[in-house]
């Protein structure tokens, strides 16, 4: 199957908690000029062991020439593969970079999510819906990818929200094509439809599902400052460019990767493996934001600058008990990082290096160890205390009750081909 931008959200499979709260209607409501738009995604079913990956066009998400300023989506209300949608009818409008082909989209959430700002500081914003940068003949949309595991009665929780294929009695992907020999779980094992295997005797209520997601932003103006959206992946296999050949830097990003379990008898505090890339920049900036994602069993990801340069690091917060929002061996929050200008700033050509990190006192597949940056190549420069306020502005603040689930949730920014059908995307078979 053909990929590059064709593929909206490849590979992706980060794992969180579905919640359920109370209200179903979309909510808007403004604070210091700051708007908060709340939607519902269209609905979904799940039951004990079952998975659900779908995708959903055209998505309620606010209109108009406007600066986001966060974007999260977490409760559940009432209760990576690539995806086989796409037509010549749209025009995808993907992130900065770096990866070729994987890592596209806008937005791609986890349970950190809850403790975690993912506010954009003054005088920042992610800017859409202008109307000089979208074709004649297209209308600015959104898609959201859903993938949720039901793990209620799970054998082994963490080994379903890891995808591992034991557990889903897979052998083949998708599309019917075999597994590799030696791989044993990930995005390729949890596609729609597929089961986790449950406890015997175990019978669960089938549930109806809707994902909640909350997008806060302001009217574009001449004094906000735009930022670009980049998704860096430690498993990135950077190729350096070669004028001389004629080649350009590729980067060719796996996305997910397996953590080994740790020899026996050598003690818990001492079972950490580490995974390192190290890449050029391609052009310079002000890092304004950054913020790792990684899964159960990471203990942090940090971004270095030449010279050894901290420019981010990012760690995890688990849970330690049952209520909402702090669910024992789950990571529940992550910390993030609104630089310096010191710090933050990337020269063109400068060499990078990610590090991940996990524990490896037990095995873990389908891991990932990503880095999510805003970066402005902007002069401007605010008041870096000030920044540093507005970015810890809370996006919390609501009250969810939890049930077992795993998701992965997804937005995409795409321009859409109005004389086409609302409805007309057409699979495309692997």
């Amino acid at each position: 199957m053909a990929c590059g931008a064709e593929c909206l959200l490849r590979y992706m499979s980060i794992v969180f908690l579905l919640f359920m709260v109370q209200s179903s209607q979309a909510q808007l409501r403004s604070e210091n000029g700051v708007k908060t738009d709340v939607f519902l995604s269209p609905m979904f079913v799940l039951e004990p062991g079952l998975v659900s990956n779908k995708v959903y066009y055209n998505i309620d998400f606010p209109r108009g020439h406007i600066a986001i300023k966060s974007f999260n989506g977490i409760d559940i209300p009432k209760h990576h593969d690539d995806l086989r949608f796409l037509r010549s009818d749209h025009i995808i409008i993907m992130n900065s970079g770096v990866c070729d082909s994987a890592l596209p989209q806008y937005f791609g959430l986890g349970s950190e999510t809850r403790r975690t700002s993912t506010y954009v500081p003054d005088p920042y914003g992610i800017e859409v819906g202008n109307l000089a940068d979208i074709p004649d003949g297209y209308e600015e949309q959104w898609v959201l990818n859903v993938h949720a595991i039901d793990t209620r009665g799970a054998e082994d929780k963490l080994g379903c929200t890891e995808c591992r294929c034991d557990l889903y009695n897979v052998t083949a992907d998708e599309y019917g094509r075999a597994l590799p020999l030696n791989y044993t779980g990930g995005f390729r094992c949890c596609y729609d439809s597929t089961r986790c295997r449950v406890k015997e005797g175990f019978e669960g209520v089938k549930r109806s599902l809707f994902l909640r997601y909350t997008v806060k932003y302001v009217n574009w103006d001449a004094s906000i400052v735009p930022v670009k959206i980049y998704i860096l992946d430690v498993t990135d296999v950077w190729t350096k460019a070669d004028e001389s050949r004629g080649l350009k830097a590729r980067h060719n990003c796996l996305v997910e990767y397996e953590v080994e379990s740790c020899p026996v008898g050598m003690a818990n505090d001492d079972c950490i493996h580490s995974k390192i890339s190290t890449f050029t920049w391609p052009m310079g900036g002000d890092v304004i934001y950054g913020v790792a994602h990684q899964h159960t069993g990471g203990i942090g990801s940090t971004l270095y600058g030449e010279g050894g340069r901290v420019i981010c690091s990012s760690n995890p917060t688990y849970g330690t008990g049952d209520e909402p929002g702090n669910e024992a061996g789950y990571v529940v929050g992550m910390s993030t990082c609104y630089p310096s200008p010191d710090s933050g700033k990337i020269a063109a050509g400068e060499t990078l290096t990610l590090e991940s990190y996990y524990s490896s006192a037990q095995r873990h597949t389908g891991v990932m160890g990503l880095f999510y940056l805003l970066i402005s190549d902007s002069s401007a420069k605010p008041d870096a205390t000030e920044a540093h306020k507005s970015g810890m502005m809370s996006d919390s603040g609501w009250v969810v009750a939890v049930f077992g689930v795993g998701l992965v949730a997804l937005a995409i920014f795409m321009f859409y081909r109005k004389s086409a059908r609302g409805d007309g995307y057409e699979a495309i078979e692997g």
